[in-house]
């Protein structure tokens, strides 16, 4: 049995997850699967191989160097840079990664090295800002990019927006709005590109808006925005450790730094050799954050070390080598270790630093 602090990578699950998000699709729509910040925090190439193998249509990443990794290891088919930086476009054009071009700066320095390199036609996906008001041109600059790329070496693979709250019931109207302004893009563009501007919740919620491809990430690993959509899904990272050593704590006497927790009655307390350099930040110590051992739930006493955490076994029939649950499991998901701690999944699955070992299982 492996010991230690790892990371399971379940891929049976990430197969069924793709599987619930297909059974709620056109049989014509295609899936980008996003697989950015090492499919967030799990391992980018495992999970990019296991879906290549599952037939998905488009990888995507956030930034150049990760797009670059997929290449490296082998991954063949489109992959999507959903941030591209401009000094990254040489790296991107050489490896013939797809560039999210979101504004006048990266088309314009985009065009200057497709010409620098002789490339004629390469294909880019335009973002467009429909509200979240983060990345993308405006809608009404739409024509004015078709005219330019009209007269470039590129050529219009997709268009794209993102939706801002499709999660969220009180602000259909706002999605809908969102909707609106995509749906104005089509004419402009005509029928060639890929449309695509659902996410995983937009997939569950909007499935009247799936045009050509809709993009799954947080979906892919095992979760939803809302708990409807994550009761249909299964965890595919799973974080477990194991007891390094077991102290009685006597009442008055203290566990960790700054006696973070002082004891009131006769408390027994396991160490855990994970810390917030691995990913468990501060904000989960003083029983904010919890941990499952032998089906027992033990709450994190006193502050989170950079190495290691202290939790409460009092009553809990263990020893020192025993195997310990962060989250992952049926009893405790991603979401439910975030919740006390005022964060949500996606931090605590990206933050897992890659000091930990990531074990892949697929059984």
């Amino acid at each position: 049995m492996t010991k230690g602090t790892r990371l399971e990578i379940h891929l049976p699950h990430l197969r069924h997850n793709l599987m619930q998000i297909r059974s709620r699709l056109q049989p014509d729509t295609k899936v980008l699967a996003v697989v950015k910040s090492f499919a967030y925090g799990a391992d980018a190439v495992a999970i990019s191989q296991c879906l290549v193998n599952e037939g998905i249509d488009y990888l995507g990443v956030a930034y150049v160097p990760e797009g670059v990794a997929l290449r490296e290891a082998g991954i063949e088919i489109p992959i999507l840079v959903l941030h591209p930086q401009t000094h990254e476009l040489s790296r991107l054009v050489a490896h013939q990664l797809e560039p999210s071009v979101y504004g006048w700066h990266v088309l314009n320095a985009l065009q200057k090295v497709l010409e620098k390199q002789g490339v004629d036609t390469y294909p880019i996906h335009l973002k467009f800002n429909t509200g979240l008001n983060r990345l993308g041109f405006s809608t009404n600059q739409a024509q004015a990019v078709r005219e330019q790329i009209e007269s470039s070496n590129m050529k219009v693979q997709g268009v794209l927006s993102h939706l801002a709250a499709t999660e969220d019931p009180a602000e259909k109207n706002f999605t809908q709005h969102q909707l609106q302004e995509f749906e104005a893009l089509l004419p402009i563009f005509g029928p060639d590109p890929i449309y695509h501007v659902l996410n995983t919740s937009g997939i569950f919620n909007y499935p009247n808006a799936q045009y050509d491809m809709v993009r799954s990430g947080i979906g892919l690993y095992g979760y939803g925005n809302e708990p409807e959509v994550s009761a249909q899904l299964k965890p595919v990272a799973v974080l477990k450790t194991n007891i390094s050593q077991i102290h009685q704590v006597l009442p008055g006497n203290s566990v960790g730094y700054n006696r973070g927790y002082v004891a009131s009655q006769t408390t027994h307390s396991a160490t855990l050799p994970l810390g917030h350099a691995d990913g468990i930040g501060r904000q989960y110590g003083k029983g904010k954050g919890a941990v499952w051992i032998h089906g027992r739930k033990a709450p994190i006493l006193g502050n989170v070390c950079m190495d290691m955490i202290m939790v409460d076994v009092t009553g809990i029939d263990c020893a020192e080598g025993d195997e310990v649950v962060v989250f992952g499991h049926p009893n405790q998901s991603a979401e439910s270790f975030t919740e006390k701690a005022g964060t949500i999944s996606y931090e605590v699955l990206t933050a897992i630093s890659q000091r930990v070992k990531r074990v892949v299982i697929d059984d």
